[in-house]
């Protein structure tokens, strides 16, 4: 098992930026993958980064480069840097973590709010 614990939430204005960090415990040599999704009223949970342990990110379209995940292994920590924030940023961001091919975990969420 692996516990995924979020912070770094919170309401910010549009324009600005915040940064996520997501710290894991449990069977962490069993993670292969490490990233955030997202999930705002109404829709559907949506893919925002990844970050393999070899360093292979990859991120959602729409982004268009404002986000940037990252990772320290050392610390079991991965990190979401979001900058020129946007109100359609407003979600609900969640840390994942997958294990093998199959498995993943998920974290207790953490409420992002852009305000115009």
């Amino acid at each position: 098992q692996v516990q995924l614990v979020e912070s770094g939430g919170g309401l910010v204005q549009a324009g600005g930026s915040l940064r996520l960090s997501c710290t894991a415990s449990g069977s962490i040599f069993s993670i292969n993958t490490m990233g955030w999704y997202r999930q705002a009223p109404g829709k559907q949970r949506e893919l925002v980064a990844t970050e393999t342990n070899g360093g292979y990110t990859n991120y959602a379209d729409s982004l268009n480069g404002r986000f940037t995940i990252s990772r320290d292994n050392a610390k079991n920590t991965v990190y979401l840097q979001m900058n020129s924030l946007k109100p359609e940023d407003t979600a609900v961001y969640y840390c994942n973590a997958k294990a093998g091919v199959r498995i993943m975990y998920w974290g207790q969420g953490t409420q992002v709010t852009v305000s115009s």
